[in-house]
């Protein structure tokens, strides 16, 4: 049976590169945010309802969301934010659900994985989910720090702090979770932090990782 851990941490915290890495290790790896955006199906009751709410101008000319207009619209302020989790929550959880607890009588056509790695990058909208996993992980880094790693990556700094205004505080997200590794460095000692996690729960079948 898979153990279940989900990752969860503020923007350029290293909570991707943490995913990914136990990805290559051999993990089976959930993006939260990219099966949101696999819900967006044209024509759908989740897709009307962001356009209601957001304006009909968040699709495009084929029924699609324009999701760099959703982003601006929806992470402007904590409210709207709320709004659009709210209106993603319940179909994301019934279909994450559906992934980690597939019906028993068709087990065996499911693939087997010893680790499964769920990345959470709204975890305070998402922590009623928490029960679905054995563990919870926080990758923290300081603000200042998270900062200069997205505008080095592209990110203006006025998209990240309006981002990350409508994030917990490192104190918060820490809280969220069972164990946490500090990302500040950035570098392989995350690597050796999510190997030495590894060891200590028992986690055998994965291989050794990508760095």
């Amino acid at each position: 049976m898979s153990y279940i851990a989900f990752v969860i941490g503020n923007l350029a915290s290293g909570k991707s590169t943490a995913s990914r890495y136990l990805s290559s290790r051999g993990a089976r790896h959930i993006d939260l945010d990219r099966m949101a955006k696999e819900l967006y199906v044209p024509g759908s009751d989740l897709t009307q309802a962001i356009a209601d709410e957001f304006g009909w101008d968040v699709l495009d000319e084929y029924g699609d969301i324009r999701t760099s207009v959703l982003a601006e619209r929806a992470f402007a302020t904590p409210e709207t934010t709320h709004i659009l989790n709210d209106l993603v929550h319940p179909v994301l959880i019934e279909q994450l659900s559906t992934l980690l607890l597939p019906i028993q009588c068709c087990s065996t056509l499911v693939p087997s994985f010893p680790l499964t790695v769920v990345e959470v990058s709204a975890p305070a909208a998402f922590s009623d989910a928490f029960g679905l996993a054995d563990e919870v992980i926080a990758v923290s880094a300081p603000l200042e720090v998270r900062r200069e790693r997205a505008i080095a990556r592209g990110m203006s700094v006025v998209d990240f702090d309006a981002r990350a205004s409508v994030q917990p505080s490192e104190d918060e997200i820490i809280a969220m979770a069972d164990h946490c590794i500090d990302n500040t460095r950035g570098d392989d000692s995350l690597f050796d932090a999510l190997d030495a996690w590894v060891r200590l729960r028992g986690i055998e079948g994965l291989h050794e990782g990508e760095r």
